[in-house]
């Protein structure tokens, strides 16, 4: 189970009402921040969302709309108690801009993590210290798998997926017939492989059929590039930027290298999304409600997202 909170869906400035991208991501008691807009504090102040448990911050880019809340943010968290690291991920030059935006905070009672234009995927671990990133190991178990794909901006900008992979259910016959020992049938189900009596016993030997994991994909600030389908595939909730509503801004959605509802919708139905949340609002479109239609004729299942809009995502089956 995941919980996702949208703190802030607006884009370029705040307007009131309407805080900038940020979206906070639940997990097991800790969290994954994605941008940090101009107002991200109040916003989690407001929604009583809570900051201390935040592990990873992923910036999408390094545009000021997406990451002028980070000083606040840090320099709060800084007073708060907390020791543990903070990983940072963004696209290239994350580093040498946060030098310079954090630089007033002088006092850092945990280490800064940052992680730089890495397209590779991340195998995040939930222990008792919180979210643990690590490089991706296709040999070991994880609680989420981050996935990176770069998009088409006017800077670098990344979008990010999460994928919750589930254990097989346990399987009696297969552990049987592999004359599994019953001691071991915890240990494997765990996803841990066991040497017993000289012989070796793998988690395959006591797992029945895969079952589908939670997938969360987040996609903002870029055209409609085909790279997208393939990488929010099958995705539980695509949360994706609606910077225009209105069909007729086409042309500026084109020009400024954003989208329209309608591209976005054509995005999750081409990407199969079980749901869409709309986000990352012009502010010059007050009432995104209003341009619902243009997404929904191609994909029903759409929300228009606003701040404060909360959703927990569960796995489908048994």
């Amino acid at each position: 189970m995941i919980d996702v909170t949208l703190l802030g869906s607006g884009g370029s400035m705040p307007i009131p009402n309407r805080f900038l991208s940020s979206l906070l991501i639940s997990y097991k008691g800790r969290k994954i921040l994605i941008d940090c807009g101009e107002g991200t504090q109040v916003a989690m102040r407001k929604m009583n969302t809570g900051f201390k448990n935040i592990d990873m911050i992923c910036l999408t880019h390094l545009h000021g709309d997406h990451i002028f809340g980070l000083p606040g943010l840090i320099s709060t968290m800084r007073n708060s108690e907390r020791t543990e690291k903070i990983v940072i991920l963004g696209p290239k030059g994350t580093n040498e801009t946060l030098k310079v935006l954090l630089s007033p905070i002088t006092y850092m009672p945990f280490e800064l993590e940052i992680i730089e234009n890495l397209q590779l995927p991340l195998g995040i671990i939930k222990s008792p210290q919180g979210l643990q990133v690590n490089e991706y190991n296709q040999s070991k178990s994880y609680d989420i798998i981050l996935s990176i794909l770069a998009l088409e901006h006017s800077s670098p900008c990344l979008g990010y997926s999460f994928y919750l992979p589930r254990k097989p259910k346990f399987s009696v016959e297969k552990a049987e017939f592999y004359k599994v020992p019953m001691k071991l049938w915890s240990i494997l189900q765990k996803g841990e492989s066991v040497v017993h009596e000289n012989k070796t016993y793998e988690p395959y030997m006591v797992f029945g059929e895969k079952r589908k994991g939670i997938k969360v994909s987040f996609i903002t600030d870029t055209r409609p590039i085909e790279a997208i389908e393939d990488f929010i595939e099958e995705s539980d909730l695509f949360i994706c930027e609606g910077t225009y509503g209105d069909d007729r801004d086409a042309e500026k959605a084109e020009r400024n290298m954003h989208m329209t509802f309608k591209e976005a919708a054509m995005l999750a139905r081409k990407g199969e999304v079980r749901q869409l949340l709309l986000t990352h609002f012009s502010p010059s479109m007050d009432k995104p409600e209003k341009y619902r239609h243009n997404a929904e004729k191609i994909f029903p299942n759409t929300i228009v997202g606003h701040d404060g809009y909360s959703i927990t995502i569960s796995y489908q089956d048994n």
